[in-house]
């Protein structure tokens, strides 16, 4: 999962910095998602390590992470929809940016569940 969480973070990071690009370098927010990839990245790389707790701890942090670049991005992507009532969105590029932030974090937090869940069914097998 350490790969997979630097891929991600990764991806966040391309996908911060094409907003902020993308969006004439006017709006610093266009980096939050950047922000999330770097934590991801760096828990990722913390994760590389021989002791096991250690990387345990940091992949539950990266998970929540994750969990929380769904919940802001996805949220804020509904309310700017709603907001709209239909018609045109005041920021698609950011609702846009948004959208995809919320996806990447939430196949990213599914395969990290996925992850947990099948260490520790390996485990219970092993004990």
């Amino acid at each position: 999962m350490t790969k997979v969480t630097i891929g991600f973070g990764i991806a966040l990071i391309l996908l911060g910095a094409i907003s902020f690009f993308g969006t004439g370098s006017i709006h610093p927010t266009a980096l939050i998602p950047a922000y999330f990839g770097v934590a991801l990245a760096v828990c990722g790389v913390l994760a590389i390590t021989p002791s096991e707790k250690r990387r345990m701890i940091v992949m539950h942090i990266a998970v929540t992470v994750g969990l929380l670049g769904f919940l802001g991005s996805g949220v804020m992507a509904i309310v700017e929809t709603v907001k709209a009532h239909g018609g045109p969105l005041a920021h698609p590029a950011a609702v846009e940016s948004q959208a995809v932030m919320a996806i990447l974090c939430l196949v990213y937090v599914g395969l990290c569940v996925r992850s947990f869940i099948t260490v520790r069914r390996s485990r219970r097998v092993e004990g």
